[in-house]
């Protein structure tokens, strides 16, 4: 049997959950530039505005909140058929298992793990037999960045998840891409000092000795896109970070 080349996005739709800022946005681009449609959701129309505005013609915005089932159902309900998904819109707190509140270690799950799989579930009516779908977990899955094991244990579930699905969706490919500390959107509305603190230890962690950027994860989560015999299996974009 004949290997089957890369998916081609050429005509098809992406759909970017969080893809106002950040990873997303920067994924949205290199779809656009391989001549896909995007479809962007996020929480906040005033962003989506902008996003769209700066990505031109091949992109479009919905809101949705990937808390509520109802709002994620709408969103899919307009979009038509999707070939590709991704979603990086996550809101959560993080800290010591001593002393962090059960609430407190609940919220990496129920925004960042359930909010993925809500998505997922909403979109599966719509998505096309060879659609790639991807998960976001983080290199903290396998190597803990400090106290907080909440969030470790939710980025090791989605990817657990990613591997699931993989099985229960097949054909349609399902995988994780698991970020190191990323140099962009997120870290910079935090206080120089505090990310200047997290980039010098994690520069000295990761084998390339220096955080990673937001077009480098997105050219990851394209990789997965377009493999069409990649699936179950996690990407670990960290510099090398998760091998120290």
């Amino acid at each position: 049997m004949r290997a089957s080349s890369p998916l081609a996005l050429q005509d098809r739709t992406v759909v970017l959950i969080g893809g106002s800022t950040g990873i997303g946005y920067e994924t949205a681009a290199l779809a656009i530039a391989q001549g896909a449609r995007v479809v962007l959701g996020g929480r906040t129309p005033a962003r989506l505005e902008s996003a769209v505005s700066r990505l031109g013609g091949n992109a479009a915005a919905r809101v949705v909140d990937t808390s509520e089932e109802e709002s994620i159902a709408a969103f899919f309900a307009g979009v038509g058929t999707v070939d590709a998904v991704f979603t990086t819109a996550a809101d959560y707190a993080t800290g010591p298992f001593a002393t962090q509140t059960v609430s407190e270690a609940r919220s990496p799950f129920e925004s960042k793990f359930w909010g993925q799989y809500r998505v997922v579930h909403a979109a599966l009516p719509h998505l096309s037999p060879d659609a790639s779908v991807v998960l976001m977990s983080g290199a903290a899955s396998v190597r803990p960045p400090g106290p907080a094991a909440a969030y470790v244990a939710a980025n090791a579930a989605i990817e657990g998840l990613a591997r699931g699905l993989a099985v229960e969706l097949a054909p349609i490919r399902v995988n994780a891409v698991a970020p190191g500390t990323i140099d962009g959107h997120l870290w910079r509305s935090r206080p120089a000092e505090v990310r200047d603190a997290a980039f010098s230890a994690y520069s000295a962690d990761a084998l390339l000795a220096r955080p990673g950027t937001e077009r480098e994860i997105a050219a990851a989560v394209m990789h997965l896109f377009t493999s069409t015999y990649t699936t179950g299996s996690t990407l670990y974009v960290d510099g090398g970070y998760a091998l120290r």
